[in-house]
C-alpha cells in the first residue's frame, strides 16, 4: 500500500460543505412539499391519497435504495456515486417541476428519491472517512443542523415560493443548486473506497421495496377501499411475500446482505435503528398535518403557515448547535431518550389549538418538538457510523438512514390514514352531516380530510354552508389531536428503546479516539491528492 499524503484541512471541509448542501436539498424536498399541497390540489385536481404520495413516492426510493447505494459506494466510489444521485435528484427535479399531473409528479418524486438515497447514504461515510474524533462530532453536528434546517425551513420556502412564484419552484430551486454543487465536488472532494466490499444485494432491495411498497399502498387505500376489501388483502398478503422472499435472501447473503446482519448484532446499533423508525414515524406527519391544519383551520396563506414554524425553527437551531457540543460528553442514550420524550411531549401540547384560536397557541408545541428535533438529527446520525468500523460506515449509514425514511413512510400513512378515518367519524357524527345525504356527507368528509373546508362549505348549498364549514373545522380538529396522541405514543416508544438498548462501550473506536485522518480504512484504497485538482491543492 503507497503512503498517503497528509490532505489540506480544507478539503475535509468542502467534503462537509458539499455533503450538507446535498443533504440540505434532498431534506427540503420532504418537507417543502407540505405548504404546497393546496396548490398541487388546485392545479393538478389530486385527492388526499394523492397528496400523501406526493411525501410517500419520495420516502419509498429513499428507503429503498438507501443501503444498496451505500455498498455500491464502498465498491465503486463514494464520491463518484454521490455526484450521480446529485445528477439525478437535480434532473427529477426539473421534471417534477414540469409535471402536468398528479401521476407523473409522483413517478418524478421516485425518481428524486432514489438521487436522494445515492446522497443520503454516501454522505455521511464522506464524512466518516474524512473526520475522526472532535472533528467528526463538529462535521455532524453541521450534517444534522442541515437536516433540520431542511425540516424546519421547509415549510417557510415552500410558502414563500408558492405565494410567489407558485408551487412548481419548490422544484426548479433545486437544479441551479445542484449544478453548482456538481463543479464543487468535482473540484474539491476527495474519492474513498473499499475496492474488497461485497457485491451489492439487488434482490435484497428488489424485494424489500415492493414489500414496503405494497403495505404502504394497503394502508393509504385503506379508507377508500376498505380495510378488508379484496384489494388490500391482496396488498397484505404481496406484503408479506416479498418480506419473506427478503428475509430468505438475508440469511442466505449473511454479512452481505443488503441488512448486514453483523451489524444487529451490536445492540446500540439495532437500538438506534429501531428509534430513528419510531422518531421519525413520530416526527414527519405533524410537518405534514400542521401545516395543512393552519391553512385549512386557521385559514393561513401558504406564505403565513410557513412563517409560523419559525418558533420551531429557532429551537432546532439551537438545540441542534447545543447537541453537537454535548456528542461524546453525554451518553448517547440520554441524549436521545431526552429527545424522543420531549417530541411526545410536544405533540402532545398540540392539543392546546383549537379550532376558534389563535395560532400563537401551537408556539408552545412547536418549541419543544424543535428541542427534540435539534438534539435528535445530529446524535443520531454521529451514533450509526459510531458503531461501525470505517470500512462499514456506508452500509451503516444506509442502514440507518433506510429505518428513518421507512419511519417516515410508514409513519405518514398510518397517521394520514388514522386522521383521516378520525376526521370522517367526527364530521359524520356532527349536527350538519345529520342534515345531508350520505353521499353527501361522505363527499364532504374526504374534502374536509384533504383541507378543501371552504369547498365543502360551499357544496352543501346557502342553507347549510355555515354549519358545515363550522362542522368540518372542527372535525378536522378532532382528527389532528387524535393523529398527534398516536404520533406522540411512538416517540415515547422510541425514548424507551433508546433508554433500554444505546451502549457508550458498543462504539467503535474510530468514533472515540483522534484517528489521524490520513490513515486509510482497513483495505481500503488510499485516498490521495492526486484526485483532487491541483488547484485544491493549494
Amino acid at each position: 500500500m503507497t503512503e498517503t499524503t497528509h490532505p489540506p484541512a480544507a478539503l475535509r471541509w468542502w467534503t462537509l460543505a458539499v455533503v450538507s448542501i446535498g443533504t440540505f436539498m434532498l431534506m427540503l424536498d420532504l418537507s417543502v412539499i407540505s405548504v404546497a399541497l393546496p396548490g398541487i390540489h388546485d392545479s393538478l385536481n389530486a385527492s388526499f391519497s394523492d397528496m400523501q404520495w406526493v411525501f410517500d413516492a419520495y420516502a419509498l426510493t429513499l428507503a429503498a435504495f438507501l443501503v444498496t447505494a451505500g455498498s455500491v459506494a464502498d465498491r465503486t466510489g463514494r464520491k463518484r456515486l454521490f455526484l450521480i444521485g446529485l445528477v439525478i435528484f437535480t434532473a427529477a427535479s426539473l421534471a417534477c417541476g414540469l409535471a402536468g399531473d398528479i401521476g407523473v409528479l409522483n413517478v418524478s418524486r421516485g425518481v428524486q428519491g432514489v438521487g436522494g438515497a445515492i446522497m443520503f447514504a454516501v454522505g455521511p461515510a464522506l464524512l466518516g472517512h474524512e473526520f475522526r474524533g472532535k472533528e467528526r462530532a463538529t462535521a455532524f453536528s453541521a450534517f444534522g443542523a442541515a437536516v433540520g434546517l431542511a425540516v424546519a425551513t421547509g415549510p417557510l420556502i415552500g410558502g414563500a415560493l408558492t405565494n410567489g412564484p407558485g408551487w412548481r419552484w419548490i422544484f426548479y430551486l433545486n437544479v441551479p443548486i445542484g449544478l453548482v454543487t456538481v463543479l464543487i465536488a468535482l473540484r474539491n472532494v476527495r474519492e474513498s473506497r473499499l475496492p474488497s466490499a461485497a457485491p451489492p444485494d439487488f434482490a435484497g432491495m428488489v424485494s424489500f421495496t415492493l414489500s414496503l411498497a405494497a403495505l404502504v399502498l394497503a394502508i393509504i387505500r385503506g379508507n377508500t377501499d376498505g380495510w378488508y376489501s379484496g384489494t388490500n388483502i391482496a396488498l397484505y398478503v404481496v406484503a408479506a411475500v416479498f418480506l419473506a422472499v427478503f428475509v430468505a435472501v438475508a440469511r442466505k447473503r449473511g454479512e452481505h446482505a443488503m441488512f448486514d446482519t453483523q451489524l444487529f448484532r451490536n445492540r446500540t446499533f439495532l437500538g438506534v435503528s429501531g428509534a430513528t423508525f419510531l422518531a421519525n414515524a413520530a416526527g414527519l406527519p405533524p410537518i405534514f398535518l400542521v401545516t395543512t391544519y393552519l391553512q385549512s383551520v386557521e385559514g393561513a396563506s401558504a406564505w403565513s403557515a410557513g412563517l409560523r414554524f419559525l418558533p420551531l425553527t429557532l429551537a432546532m437551531f439551537f438545540f441542534g448547535a447545543m447537541a453537537g457540543g454535548l456528542i461524546g460528553k453525554v451518553p448517547f442514550k440520554i441524549i436521545v431518550a431526552t429527545s424522543q420524550l420531549a417530541l411526545g411531549v410536544g405533540l402532545l401540547l398540540l392539543h392546546l389549538s383549537h379550532a376558534d384560536d389563535s395560532w400563537t397557541s401551537l408556539i408552545p408545541a412547536l418549541v419543544v418538538i424543535g428541542f427534540a428535533f435539534g438534539l435528535f438529527n445530529p446524535t443520531r446520525a454521529a451514533l450509526a457510523i459510531g458503531v461501525a468500523e470505517p470500512a462499514k460506515a456506508g452500509v451503516a449509514s444506509g442502514i440507518s438512514e433506510t429505518f428513518q425514511q421507512v419511519g417516515t413512510a410508514l409513519g405518514i400513512a398510518v397517521a394520514g390514514a388514522f386522521f383521516e378515518n378520525h376526521v370522517t367519524s367526527a364530521f359524520k357524527g356532527s349536527d350538519a352531516a345529520a342534515k345531508l345525504t350520505d353521499a353527501q356527507s361522505d363527499q364532504i368528509a374526504h374534502a374536509v380530510s384533504a383541507g378543501s373546508i371552504d369547498e365543502a362549505a360551499h357544496s352543501a348549498g346557502p342553507g347549510l354552508a355555515d354549519q358545515v364549514l363550522n362542522a368540518g373545522r372542527e372535525a378536522f380538529t378532532t382528527g389532528f389531536h387524535d393523529a398527534m396522541t398516536l404520533c406522540a405514543v411512538f416517540a415515547f416508544a422510541a425514548a424507551i428503546i433508546a433508554a433500554l438498548t444505546l451502549r457508550q462501550k458498543d462504539l467503535h473506536e474510530s468514533a472515540l479516539t483522534g484517528i489521524p485522518p490520513e490513515l486509510p480504512e482497513p483495505g481500503a484504497e488510499p485516498a490521495s491528492l492526486d484526485k483532487a485538482t491541483p488547484a485544491a491543492q493549494h
